[in-house]
C-alpha cells in the first residue's frame, strides 16, 4: 500500500488518516464523504473504510497539532484563538473589513472601521502559515494551494450574531495575504427614509421609482453604500404585483419575493448571458449589480426603453460623470435620453460622535464654497466611539434628467456643463451635501476633504 497515495487522496478531498492496520484504514472527514472518494480510498488500499465525522474546528486542531482551548482572547496561543479573537474584535468594533498582512518580520491584523483602517495586533511570522490554514478552512478553501488567489464565503456566529464573510487571499511577497469583508444582517430597516436622503432629495427618488419604466444608476467607489440604497429601493418595490429580477455578484443580502441570480463566469454565466435571460422571464424590475462593459450597457439600457424600470450601478466621481462613462461604453446620446430617469452619486463619512465632538475657531473657506464661515468640528474621542467617530453618513447628490439636462446631454454637453444645468435646476452636488453636514455638526471638515478630495479653489490658496 502505498501511503504517500493514500494521504495525497485524503488530502484532495480534506480527510485526514487517524489509523491504519491490516484491515482498515479509520478517516476522518467534515460532513458525508463523498461516493467517489470512498471507492477511490477502497481501491488504493484495498481496506476496509471507517469513517468518522468531526467538525471543521477538530479538524484543523488535529491537522495543526493544536490543544483547542476555551479562551478566544489569548493571543500568545493557538491558530485558531488567534483567529477568533480578531473575528470577536471584529465584530465588537463595527469591522467592515478585516486585513491579514505578512511581513518579514511579523504580520500585522488590521481592521477596517467606519471606512478607516485601524492596527489591531501582530503576531509572529512563523504562526503565519497556522493562522492563513485556519482561515482557508472556515472560507472552505484548499488550504494546500498557496499559488494562485483563492474566493469564498463563509458564515460564523459570533456573540448571538450572525455574519456572513467573503474571505479573499493572494500569494505576496513574504507569503498570503488574507482580507476578509464582513456582511452583516442589516439592523436598520430596508426603506429609503433609512437612508438619510434629504427630503427634496428623497421625493425625487421616490418618484423615479414609480416610473413604469426606465434607467436609475448609482454611482460612487467601492464601499460607498451603492448596494445598501438598491436593495432599499428593491425592498420599496417589492409587491407581490410585480416580478422582481436582479444579476449580481456576489449575492449580499437575500431578499424574499425577488429572483435574484449570481454570475460565475468560469462557468460562463456573466452579467449578459443571465441579462438576456432574465429578459425572456417577464420581468417588471430589473437591477444588474453593476454595469462594467459596453455590452452589459447595452442590453439594461434597451430593457429600460422597452417597458422595464432597471436599477444600476456604475463607478464614477459624480451623477454627471456617469453620463460620460456609459458614453465611452458606446451608448449614444440619444439612447442616454430616452432611458435615463436618475442618476445618485453618493458617499460614506464618517459621523462624528455627539459626546465628545469639541467645536474650533471656524473655519473661512471661499466664497465659491461656502459665503460665511464654516463651524470647525474636532473629534476627540471617548468609550463611546472610536477615535471621537461613530458610524458613518451618507451624501448624496440626486441628478434628475429633466428636458434641460436631455438637451445638454444630445447637444454634446460635458460633465461640467451638464452639472451647471443640474445645479440651477436645484441639484446638491456633493461637496455642497458635505459641507452642509459640517454646519450641522454630523462629521467634521477634514472627513469630508478625505472623502471628496480638496476642492481646486482651496488647494490653489493653501
Amino acid at each position: 500500500m502505498n501511503h504517500e497515495k493514500l494521504a495525497a487522496l485524503c488530502h484532495r478531498y480534506q480527510a485526514i488518516i487517524l489509523a491504519v492496520n491490516s484491515e482498515q484504514i479509520c478517516i476522518a472527514i467534515n460532513g458525508t464523504p463523498s461516493q467517489d472518494f470512498i471507492e477511490a480510498l477502497e481501491f488504493a488500499s484495498n481496506r476496509r473504510i471507517v469513517i468518522e465525522s468531526w467538525d471543521i474546528e477538530r479538524l484543523e486542531k488535529f491537522r495543526l497539532g493544536e490543544q483547542f482551548t476555551a479562551d478566544n482572547t489569548a493571543l500568545n496561543g493557538s491558530a485558531v484563538q488567534l483567529v477568533n479573537y480578531a473575528l470577536n474584535q471584529a465584530a465588537a468594533r463595527r469591522a467592515s473589513d478585516l486585513h491579514v498582512e505578512p511581513d518579514a518580520d511579523a504580520c500585522r491584523i488590521r481592521l477596517r472601521i467606519d471606512g478607516v483602517l485601524h492596527p489591531l495586533t501582530e503576531f509572529p511570522t512563523a504562526q503565519a502559515a497556522s493562522v492563513v490554514a485556519r482561515f482557508k478552512i472556515l472560507g472552505s478553501l484548499d488550504i494546500a494551494e498557496r499559488r494562485i488567489p483563492q474566493d469564498g464565503q463563509f458564515n460564523h456566529h459570533i456573540n448571538g450574531e450572525k455574519l456572513s464573510l467573503r474571505i479573499s487571499t493572494l500569494p505576496c511577497l513574504n507569503g498570503e495575504k488574507i482580507v476578509l469583508r464582513l456582511l452583516r444582517q442589516q439592523n436598520r430597516p430596508l426603506t429609503l427614509e433609512a437612508l438619510g436622503m434629504p427630503d427634496g432629495a428623497l421625493k425625487k427618488f421616490e418618484q423615479a421609482l414609480a416610473s413604469a419604466q426606465g434607467l436609475i444608476l448609482v454611482t460612487g467607489p467601492t464601499g460607498s453604500g451603492k448596494t445598501l440604497t438598491l436593495y432599499s429601493a428593491l425592498h420599496t418595490l417589492n409587491k407581490p404585483s410585480v416580478n422582481i429580477s436582479c444579476v449580481e455578484d456576489p449575492i449580499e443580502l437575500p431578499l424574499p419575493g425577488l429572483t435574484q441570480t449570481q454570475i460565475h463566469p468560469r462557468a460562463g454565466i456573466t452579467f449578459q448571458t443571465v441579462l438576456r435571460a432574465l429578459l425572456r422571464q417577464d420581468p417588471d424590475i430589473i437591477m444588474v449589480g453593476e454595469i462594467r462593459d459596453g455590452e452589459t450597457a447595452e442590453i439594461a439600457v434597451k430593457a429600460a426603453q422597452t417597458g422595464h424600470l432597471v436599477l444600476s450601478t456604475v463607478h464614477t466621481n459624480s451623477a454627471a460623470e456617469a453620463l460620460t462613462r456609459l458614453e465611452q461604453m458606446g451608448i449614444a446620446r440619444w439612447q442616454l435620453t430616452s432611458a435615463l430617469r436618475l442618476i445618485i452619486a453618493q458617499r460614506l463619512v464618517r459621523r462624528l460622535c455627539p459626546h465628545c465632538r469639541e467645536e474650533q475657531p471656524p473655519a473661512n473657506l471661499p466664497a465659491s464654497l461656502s459665503s460665511e464661515p464654516l463651524p470647525h468640528w474636532s473629534a476627540k474621542g471617548c468609550e463611546r466611539c472610536y477615535s471621537g467617530y461613530y458610524d458613518r453618513l451618507a451624501l448624496f447628490e440626486i441628478l434628475v434628467v429633466n428636458e434641460a439636462l436631455k438637451e445638454a446631454i444630445l447637444a454634446n454637453q460635458t460633465a461640467s456643463v451638464i452639472e451647471d444645468i443640474a445645479r440651477r435646476h436645484g441639484t446638491h452636488i456633493l461637496i455642497e451635501c458635505g459641507l452642509q453636514a459640517v454646519r450641522e455638526g454630523l462629521t467634521t471638515l477634514e472627513e469630508v476633504w478625505r472623502v471628496l478630495g480638496v476642492p481646486h479653489v482651496c488647494a490653489s490658496e493653501s
